[in-house]
């Protein structure tokens, strides 16, 4: 492991954690005529719920109302809980860094001139995930077998930009939702661009025919649905439940979720609200399971023991969802570390840390089923500027928005569990296109048994570290 300790991480965030976990808006505790709540209709009659309740979103499904208005009007305590804040994995602890825009140049990588797209794609590469620009040697790739036709992914997120080239003609528009209240569509929405990078990983298809070229996802020929649930980097639990329940019903093979309930919104005994939101999440896993859905999601990023007493990692810790720890080089291709042959260089020959490290962020317990690659970071390198610390991140694509309003595509790093959850969503793509009749659980199973190991064992990566030759090879 790198030698970095909690102070560190601390040191990163910063004050971002502690507004991030139970800032303004947060609907635990939350009381009056216009508060959120989830009513459970295994406590309450449906048809017994006051007219004046507001409902959100009837998943009626899974026994559940989401609703606005006066929660002590319906029925027992029992019978409802307050709608609790979630946030995205980034809201606190993931590293980022801005790239070039899309009809724009990298920075020089000095070996042979600028560096495309594709070249600062570790995690793609050493996966072998297609035949890249400029990538030496040749041989098979995972794309040689399948590159996920016929499959669909719902990216559960603050949205994705689908006027970026390298995802134009990935997002299905027609089914991509808007779950949140604040009347806008599926796009991104005062939310960044945290759903857009998250796409580029599991789908991009290089499309982009400006200089650098662009940036290629694990399984380019899904099609995604954009369901978001974030305005800001605060969003309602209500609204993600109702967007697994939606993406379940559209024939997903895989939702991936990269959010959660971070430090210290973790103590059920302190926060006993808790307990009803991870039941609520268990009947929604249950519901996605029996659709034949897999659900992933990031294991967070508060380098938290999540088998460590009074610790309740949500939603990692439900049952049925398959959770993803991140792991990450420290060096590729910079600080002087690689080797001046090109070759070298692209393969991330004299990596102070390999691929599969475990990141310094990154849960870690038994809720982990695999690791993937989700960025790693030098934080003193990235704290200083030094130039190419960034390329530890993971690179995809992102959308920025100008002053005047304009939204500009482009490609930037970032790390983060949220990082590494869509390199599995793409995997179960990969897996589905070659075995469209197999069950949820024979697709995890499949992801687990094809690990690799790596170091830190079980406790950081579960099963092992995503493997994708050996799993294609499996499944095909």
């Amino acid at each position: 492991m790198p030698d970095y300790n909690r102070r560190m991480f601390l040191r990163l965030t910063g004050a971002a954690v502690g507004a991030a976990a139970l800032g303004a808006g947060t609907a635990a505790g939350a009381t009056g005529d216009d508060s959120r709540f989830l009513v459970d209709l295994r406590e309450i009659a449906k048809s017994d719920v006051p007219s004046d309740v507001e409902v959100i979103h009837d998943l009626s499904q899974v026994d559940l109302l989401v609703a606005r208005g006066d929660a002590s009007a319906v029925g027992s305590a029992a019978a409802t809980t307050p709608d609790v804040t979630v946030y995205r994995d980034d809201a606190g602890p993931a590293v980022e860094r801005p790239g070039p825009t899309a009809s724009g140049k990298s920075r020089s990588h000095n070996h042979d001139g600028p560096a495309t797209n594709t070249e600062l794609q570790w995690d793609k590469r050493v996966q072998d995930v297609g035949d890249l620009t400029d990538k030496p040697g040749g041989g098979a790739f995972v794309h040689d077998t399948t590159r996920g036709a016929g499959t669909r992914v719902a990216v559960v997120d603050s949205g994705v930009y689908d006027a970026h080239p390298d995802l134009a003609d990935v997002v299905d528009a027609d089914l991509s939702a808007n779950f949140t209240t604040d009347g806008m569509d599926f796009r991104p929405n005062g939310a960044g661009s945290h759903g857009t990078h998250v796409a580029g990983t599991i789908a991009a298809t290089n499309s982009n025919d400006g200089p650098d070229g662009g940036v290629l996802g694990t399984a380019p020929e899904t099609e995604l649905l954009s369901l978001r649930v974030f305005s800001g980097v605060e969003g309602a639990t209500g609204d993600t439940l109702a967007a697994l329940v939606y993406a379940a019903e559209q024939g997903c093979d895989a939702a991936n979720i990269s959010l959660g309930y971070p430090a210290p919104y973790i103590d059920p005994e302190e926060y006993p609200e808790l307990l009803a939101i991870r039941e609520a999440y268990r009947r929604v896993a249950e519901y996605a399971r029996s659709q034949e859905m897999v659900i992933v999601n990031s294991a967070g990023n508060d380098a938290l023991d999540m088998d460590a007493e009074g610790v309740l990692s949500l939603p990692t810790e439900v049952e049925g969802i398959f959770g993803v720890s991140a792991t990450g080089p420290i060096g590729y291709g910079w600080g002087g570390k690689h080797s001046d042959n090109e070759e070298k260089w692209l393969t991330g020959d004299r990596l102070d840390e390999e691929p599969t490290t475990p990141a310094f962020y990154t849960n870690y317990g038994s809720a982990v089923d695999v690791s993937a690659g989700g960025g790693n970071a030098d934080l003193d390198a990235l704290d200083g500027g030094v130039e190419g610390a960034e390329r530890d991140l993971v690179y995809s694509t992102v959308n920025t928005v100008e002053e005047d309003g304009s939204v500009t595509a482009g490609y930037g790093w970032k790390a983060g569990t949220s990082m590494a959850a869509p390199q599995v969503s793409g995997a179960v793509a990969l897996v589905r296109s070659l075995r469209p009749d197999a069950s949820a659980e024979a697709v995890e199973r499949l992801i687990q048994e094809t690990a690799s190991d790596a170091p830190g064992g079980a406790e950081y990566h579960g099963a092992g570290h995503l493997d994708l030759e050996r799993l294609v090879e499996r499944a095909a």
